[in-house]
This record gives C-alpha cells, structure tokens and sequence, in this order.
C-alpha cells in the first residue's frame, strides 16, 4: 500500500467510515458518526500496539485526561487486528477505544499512512491527531515523521476546548 502524503487539514471534511471499535473486551463495526461525542472526535492514529511508542503515548492521553473530555470521544486509530487491539486495551488496563483499521484505509484517507523501514510491505499510520467537530470539519491536525516527537498538547486541547 503506497504511502500518503497530503495530510488531512484544518477546514477539511473528513470522511465517514465504518470500522471495528474495540473497547477491551469486544469490538462492533461503527460510523464516525456514530464514534463522535456530543461536541466532537479526537482521532489519534498510531502505529502497532504493544510496540514501545504506543505503551509510552497511550499512557500519557491517559495522564493528559483525553479519556474525560466533555462531550468530546477520544479513539485511537491502529493497524493491528480487533483481537490484538482489545489485549492492548486490557494490557494498559485503558479507558479508551480504539478503531481497528486493519487495512490501513483510514490512515491512507487522512493523510498518515506510512511504510515501516525494514518491515517489506508493512504499512502504519504516522503518529497523528485530528480534532473533528460535529459536522466531521477538521478543526485540528498534526502529524510526526517520527515516534519520539511530543504531541502539540496545548493546541490539542485548544482546538478540543473550541468544539
């Protein structure tokens, strides 16, 4: 799957989609819309679960209070499988969801899909965040090129806060 280089941005309408949302214990397929809080959806792609990077940041949406946003859902976006997905989920003992986008085609539709160096035919998404409004209009993004940079927080929960 080639890689996507023009990033979903700010003003933009995202697409809808159905994907399996997993919530640690079991998955059903959903629409954005019916993943979206009363006043908006944080989206935030990552890569494979119990990899370092995704143990690291998860645990710190978690320290950031994104799982208590009001009216707002927070989800994650992976590659991995339902199964894998919920054993992260129990894993980290989390209070998020997350969407399984086992064929990549959600991060390939927001701009973030990326191939893994050394991993032949392996794709993921770019560690990324979208604040979505009710009308799925894109109010916030960021994407790294890598699995260290911090996340913008404070412009996060800025654009969250505007919802």
């Amino acid at each position: 799957m080639p890689e996507t280089e023009t990033l979903l941005d700010e003003g933009e309408t995202a697409p809808d989609f159905e994907a399996l949302l997993c919530d640690g214990e079991v998955f059903e397929a959903r629409t954005l819309d019916e993943v979206a809080g009363e006043r908006g959806t944080v989206l935030l792609f990552f890569g494979f679960v119990f990899s370092a990077p995704a143990l690291n940041w998860w645990r710190r949406y978690e320290n950031h209070g994104w799982h208590e946003l009001d009216g707002v859902h927070t989800v994650g976006v992976g590659r991995d499988g339902p199964y894998a997905q919920n054993e992260f989920l129990r894993h980290l003992d989390s209070p998020f969801e997350t969407l399984a986008d086992v064929d990549g085609e959600l991060a390939r539709e927001f701009g973030v899909l990326r191939g893994r160096d050394g991993m032949p035919n392996a794709s993921t998404a770019r560690r990324s965040v979208f604040v979505l409004d009710t009308d799925r209009e894109v109010r916030f993004s960021w994407a790294a090129d890598d699995d260290i940079t911090p996340m913008p927080v404070d412009k996060i929960e800025d654009a969250v806060e505007e919802l």
